[in-house]
């Protein structure tokens, strides 16, 4: 039995705005569906990714910004870092952890720089949306056994 992880709920308070911050992402908008009730869903989906997001109102009841540690991976996070600066996302500084691992939670244990050797799995960087849904980039450039 295969378990296909396709979907993230993100709260936010503002649904237009959040529209127009994934759109400038370069996200692909996938889907809009509302009621006359109000219920109203937005999915969007990064680039390159099997995986997608909605918000709206009526989704969740989660307060809005209060999903962290959204991960997206990428082949070159100082690229991807430039990217989101040229497209006005307040990007972090490229980092790694001081364990050498898994990134901590927030800044604790952030080293300044991508991992010295710029091991896959190991250089970061966060950004957040308007509402302070907390994302992290992650450089993977070599799988580990088993993952495609």
């Amino acid at each position: 039995m295969d378990y296909r992880f396709e979907l993230a709920v993100i709260p936010v308070s503002d649904i237009d705005r959040a529209v127009h911050f994934y759109r400038t992402l370069g996200w692909r908008f996938d889907a809009e569906f509302a009621d006359d009730e109000g219920y109203r869903l937005v999915q969007f989906t990064p680039p390159g990714s099997p995986a997608s997001i909605i918000f709206g109102s009526g989704v969740t009841d989660a307060e809005p910004g209060s999903t962290q540690g959204l991960h997206l991976i990428v082949d070159d996070v100082v690229a991807a870092r430039e990217d989101l600066l040229s497209k006005g996302v307040n990007a972090s500084e490229v980092f790694h952890d001081k364990t050498g691992v898994f990134h901590h939670a927030g800044t604790e244990g952030r080293v300044e720089g991508p991992d010295p050797k710029r091991a896959s799995y190991g250089s970061f960087l966060s950004f957040t949306d308007p509402d302070g849904n907390g994302w992290v980039l992650q450089e993977v450039t070599t799988r580990l056994p088993g993952r495609v």
